[in-house]
């Protein structure tokens, strides 16, 4: 069973999605200055907005995963003007991207950091 990464980070815009394990790895190395050694779920989609792939290491060896919609779209953020070409997401920003849904999610429920029960 595949461990819950520490990070997810996104690669806002498009990556040509013909690169494998280690082109992507590469990827996530040279363009974005991490390791892709880390504990770390990378995510990247094509320009169409209909294929994803996501690359994970694990302990001896790297896990790739490929999603393809076969209706729709992902709601998939572009880098803006300045920008950087990684944001940093939580866990259930990912599950509404997979879900077709928008990282700004306005009817969510903000998450809460309580100290102690009141």
């Amino acid at each position: 069973m595949l461990p819950i990464p520490e990070r997810i980070v996104l690669a806002s815009g498009a990556t040509d999605l013909r690169k494998s394990i280690d082109g992507l790895a590469a990827l996530v190395q040279e363009s974005f200055g991490c390791s892709p050694f880390a504990p770390t779920l990378f995510v990247f989609c094509n320009r169409q907005r209909d294929k994803l792939k996501m690359l994970y290491w694990e302990h001896n060896g790297f896990w790739l995963f490929y999603r393809r919609l076969e209706r729709g779209t992902f709601r998939w953020p572009e880098p803006s003007d300045g920008s950087s070409l990684t944001i940093s997401l939580q866990h259930r920003q990912l599950r509404w991207l997979l879900d077709g849904l928008a990282l700004d999610q306005r009817q969510a429920h903000r998450p809460v950091h309580a100290e102690v029960v009141l």
